[in-house]
């Protein structure tokens, strides 16, 4: 059923336009288009305008043939992470990958790819569903913002798909983590660093002190922490007075992530008082975790569309957020499918033609198991 030389052109076509994120208004604008002319009512919302972005997440809703049916999101992020200006993708031996110059862009726009082409299939062959939503969202990457900020009134489905997990379509996310972000600005006290360095405090020193106390890195299996950026300091002939951290804590388990951000947090305000600097330190939360029982109905109707697409079911957790975080935050129980992206974020990042045919498979499985129970059936 699936048109493969229509999904790869257009899979081609999306991983050309840049949308860096924050400035996702050209693929979107064209995103816009086609989901009309699919017979969707299309709307976007004012997300952009709140994270100073210029688009917002892009809705769109089809009225299904089996009004009784749950009904189903379908949901991929619109922006990339750099390099992603001037992407060339190109097909060798049944692998997709950029001219090396870039990433690819399969994070996520094979999950858009995908979307497009199961919407355009169920149509074609006229294969009776229940109401569609689509939402693709802006500044996934760096947040979760756009779903952050998305307008929740005009979320109206019952069960969510969000196609964006690296691994082999089957592969099926129940769990996530939550993180936390941590910004740090240490104030220590300039002075000459040759003739009077005993006048001044590091801020450098007291952050490296403090840093080298803390527990970073893989904490457990559903834990982790990271010192992500420190920028500090002017010439070698200046103690440092300021320096600037950010951090992040990530656990699939909502207290142990609280608690590890609250002893790194500690940290830094006795390391700090012990030598006599400051520190302004603001804790962000980025995102909850989320966690779906593989009895749950959400699961069931995952595993049964991966068997009648021929694939393999895989439950289980990752390490990353996604905007399902959110999804199942307001309340609509939200799964991550593999669409067989690799080596995201990288310039080696590819995808396997045949995982993008199979993403599409699935994804209208994923449309005729949603539309096989009723929203009232608990089973």
């Amino acid at each position: 059923m699936i048109n493969r030389p229509r999904l790869l052109a257009e899979f081609f076509e999306l991983t050309r336009i840049d949308s860096p994120t924050k400035s996702e208004r050209q693929i979107a604008d064209i995103l816009k288009e086609r989901l009309k002319t699919l017979n969707m009512t299309v709307t976007e919302d004012q997300a952009g305008i709140v994270i100073g972005g210029n688009c917002g997440n892009v809705f769109a809703y089809l009225k299904g043939t089996l009004p009784e049916s749950p009904i189903v999101l379908l949901s991929a992020h619109m922006d990339t992470v750099d390099p992603c200006i001037g992407i060339e993708p190109m097909l060798q031996n049944g692998l997709i990958t950029s001219n090396g110059s870039t990433i690819l862009g399969a994070d996520d726009k094979s999950g858009i790819a995908s979307i497009l082409e199961a919407l355009r299939t169920i149509q074609e062959s006229d294969i009776p569903h229940g109401d569609i939503q689509v939402i693709f969202s802006v500044a996934e990457e760096g947040g979760l913002n756009g779903s952050k900020n998305i307008d929740t009134t005009w979320l109206k489905a019952d069960f969510g798909f969000i196609l964006d997990t690296g691994g082999q379509p089957g592969i099926i996310i129940l769990e996530a983590p939550g993180q936390d972000r941590i910004n740090v600005t240490i104030q220590g006290k300039a002075s000459h660093a040759g003739a009077a360095p005993e006048d001044g405090i590091s801020a450098i020193v007291v952050a490296a002190k403090a840093i080298s106390s803390m527990q970073t890195g893989r904490i457990d299996e559903e834990t982790t922490s990271n010192i992500g950026t420190i920028k500090g300091g002017r010439a070698t002939n200046i103690v440092a007075e300021r320096v600037e951290i950010t951090c992040e804590t990530r656990s699939r388990n909502l207290e142990k992530m609280e608690r590890l951000t609250a002893q790194m947090c500690e940290t830094f305000k006795l390391c700090v008082a012990e030598a006599g600097a400051t520190a302004e330190i603001e804790v962000l939360r980025l995102y909850d975790p989320f966690k779906l029982d593989e009895k749950s109905q959400i699961a069931r109707l995952s595993a049964q569309a991966t068997q009648a697409a021929g694939l393999t079911a895989i439950f289980g957790p990752t390490g990353g957020g996604s905007d399902a975080n959110y999804y199942n935050h307001y309340g609509v129980p939200s799964v991550v499918v593999g669409t067989g992206m690799q080596k995201s974020h990288t310039t080696e990042e590819c995808i396997e033609e045949e995982d993008l045919y199979n993403t599409a498979k699935l994804v209208v499985e994923i449309i005729k198991a949603v539309a096989s129970v009723k929203r009232s059936d608990p089973s």
